[in-house]
């Protein structure tokens, strides 16, 4: 008998045998804070330091997580770091609204999500995908991170926004690129705390990036007001109309539409397209599973055309992405910043600390996981999923603010994986040499340069 294949072990950061220099730290923290993690924090259940920040703690223990997002949940506000970060570009948008903003925002969202909507959903992502498919060539290259942020934008756009988003075609995913590289790094005067009234760098790099998100939201919000006047039976009851409709004294401001449209706009498909990116490349480098994959697509299309019952068909497609999220979380740091001091044990979280609880650390931690920087599909896979702790594996976050995306996204992923490797073999070549990059979202620097090939 055949001994099965090594896992395939996808590029990573090594962890540090020694802590860096202020100024080292510094400048990792603005290139790449992936590579600032090191042996530590992969072994410990947490590390408690003093830094020039003030007090941090990076937290992995599962039920430490627990406490922070769920069970004294109220004690904790996103750190002041985080809102430095995001605010310029969400303002009051999910991500970043606290308390009553964000509770009003969450109400007023909750209905597109339900399962019912998400099942609507699923026909639109399928023509979407489709759709998308049509362009490849057999035998032609592509930057299949490029690709994936061109569709789900186009399933977003189609969804959530009934095919209405006012932007230009063609300019979109070299302005989110453009976005992510400027204000969606961490600024040194922001790691230091400095006055707001010094000028940073990364913000004003981005300010002509932000007025085009802003100049599509007007757009956006124009042309539905105007369908809205002139025919209101008619206009699509999705995520801009609900939105519209929440306006008023005790709903939303107009200020707080048009941030949640740029958060879903801006963010909203890239961490789907992140991880599907990982997905294929992964696959590209495990044939072994890519082929099962291939099999359990094949075998599930042949008999079920109705893509709503595809999530829970394609259990191994599933695991795939799943895995993916796992070595490359698409959110790669939850901050949390005590609002007073809290303990877990003998664990003190002093008020004002910054808490990081890491999906990158807690997903590759070697006291959680067996070959952690490993790709093996297999750890969730049905009888083995259940044997994962819910606080350690967080690709979309845990407690009151997880993802309100995350069914969506997980259709959305099935279906495009299932459309996708149904037609086409995704395989690397030789610039193929991706290295994962934090800026917001866990983004290959590089892209995904690979070919595609029919399967025929």
């Amino acid at each position: 008998m055949d001994a099965s294949p090594a896992p395939f072990v996808p590029p990573a950061p090594k962890p540090r045998t020694a802590p860096p220099s202020f100024l080292e730290m510094i400048r990792i923290v603005y290139r790449n804070p992936l590579e600032l993690w090191g042996e530590p924090s992969y072994n410990e259940p947490w590390i408690s330091v003093g830094g020039v920040g003030g007090p941090l703690v990076v937290a992995n223990d599962p039920g430490l997580i627990r406490h922070i997002l769920v069970d004294n949940v109220r004690n904790y506000k996103m750190s002041v770091v985080r809102q430095k970060i995001l605010r310029p570009i969400l303002r009051d948008g999910l991500l970043t609204a606290e308390g009553e903003v964000w509770r009003r925002s969450r109400k007023a969202m909750a209905p597109v999500f339900t399962p019912r909507h998400i099942f609507g959903f699923a026909k639109p992502m399928l023509t979407r995908t489709q759709a998308f498919a049509d362009r490849y060539v057999s035998g032609s290259t592509t930057d299949v991170a490029r690709d994936m942020t061109t569709l789900t934008y186009d399933i977003l756009a189609e969804t959530l926004f009934s095919g209405e988003i006012a932007a230009p075609p063609g300019t979109f995913e070299s302005q989110i690129d453009r976005l992510f590289e400027t204000m969606g790094r961490v600024d040194p005067l922001d790691l230091l705390r400095a006055p707001d009234w010094l000028p940073r760098i990364t913000r004003i790099r981005g300010r002509k990036t932000m007025a085009y998100f802003r100049g599509i939201v007007a757009d956006t919000i124009a042309m539905r007001e105007e369908r809205l006047k002139r025919d209101t039976d008619n206009v699509p009851q999705d995520f801009l109309t609900l939105l519209l409709k929440a306006e008023g004294p005790d709903g939303l401001s107009r200020g707080e539409i048009e941030d949640n449209i740029i958060t879903f706009i801006g963010a909203g498909h890239e961490t789907t397209a992140r991880a599907l990116g990982w997905t294929i490349y992964c696959l590209a480098e495990s044939p072994w599973e890519r082929e099962k994959i291939e099999a359990e697509i094949d075998e599930v299309l042949a008999r079920e055309p109705d893509p709503v019952k595809w999530l829970d068909a394609m259990p191994l497609t599933r695991a795939a992405f799943e895995e993916a999220m796992r070595l490359y979380p698409p959110a790669p740091s939850i901050n949390r910043q005590p609002i007073e001091e809290d303990r877990y044990g003998d664990l003190v979280l002093r008020e004002g600390a910054t808490v990081l609880v890491m999906p990158w650390t807690v997903h590759r931690h070697r006291k959680l996981w067996d070959r952690p920087d490993a790709f093996i599909p297999s750890r969730s896979h049905p009888g083995n999923r259940d044997r994962i702790d819910r606080f350690q594996y967080l690709p979309f976050g845990a407690g009151p603010r997880i993802c309100i995306g995350a069914s969506f996204a997980m259709q959305e992923a099935v279906i495009a994986l299932a459309v996708l490797l149904s037609r086409f073999r995704f395989d690397t070549v030789a610039e193929t040499n991706p290295w994962p990059v934090q800026k917001l979202t866990t983004q290959p620097e590089g892209g995904l340069p690979m070919r595609v090939m029919g399967r025929g």
